[in-house]
């Protein structure tokens, strides 16, 4: 039960800080701007890593779970228990911000700025990069540990910066779920629930092309 308490707590302050940076750019004229709301994202993705990583392994995001799950990372059997968790967290801080904004259309919903299949495919390869890193860093030397959320943190914040004006740079599905189901805005909701998690799954067969062992074989607990 820790370990999905962690999971709703981290997926909590993702939502929450990450869409009310979006939130909050709107209602504040720009205040925030682009690349405030990218490092938000990488920031608290971040943070939520090194406080959580021992307890859950801070995925917050369901697409990494199932990419865990094929990689042989940890048991099928938790993978639904953690996707609850962290659609209960989201959807709890996409409610606080209703409650907060509730002048807000959005609320930081992804949406697309161009076609659906131009952000589909963005949101696969994006998906899939952000995948294949943290397949990578989480294993191997303590010290590579040590400094897998700095990597994780990055590579979302990166994402964002250069494709956020485009496809919204999800990368995770319980990220787009709550603000779209609480605002209303449904229309393009399939692209960021179908996309990460084909790209999640893009990046296990990724993984094994340069790891020799322990990316995608032994079965652990996350």
């Amino acid at each position: 039960m820790k370990k999905f308490a962690a999971e709703a707590i981290g997926t909590f302050a993702l939502v929450f800080a990450g869409t009310g940076a979006i939130v909050i750019n709107q209602s504040s004229g720009g205040a925030v701007t682009h690349v405030g709301i990218a490092l938000t994202f990488g920031l608290v993705v971040l943070a939520m890593i090194y406080t959580l990583g021992e307890v859950s392994g801070a995925h917050l995001n369901p697409a990494v779970t199932l990419g865990f799950c094929a990689a042989g990372r940890m048991p099928w059997g938790e993978a639904l228990p953690y996707l609850a968790s962290q659609c209960a967290g989201a959807f709890a801080a996409s409610g606080l911000l209703r409650f907060l904004f509730p002048k807000d259309a959005f609320l930081g919903a992804t949406l697309p700025a161009g076609t659906a299949m131009q952000s589909f495919i963005l949101e696969v390869v994006l998906t899939a990069i952000l995948m294949f890193v943290i397949l990578n860093v989480s294993t191997g030397a303590k010290e590579k540990g040590v400094t897998a959320g700095i990597a994780i943190g990055s590579v979302i914040a990166l994402e964002a910066l250069f494709a956020g004006p485009v496809c919204g740079a999800s990368m995770n599905p319980a990220r787009s779920l709550a603000p779209a189901v609480v605002s209303g805005q449904l229309e393009h909701l399939w692209i960021y629930l179908l996309a990460p998690v084909l790209g999640a799954q893009f990046a296990v067969p990724a993984c094994r092309c340069v790891q020799t062992e322990g990316c995608c074989c032994a079965v652990k607990a996350a």
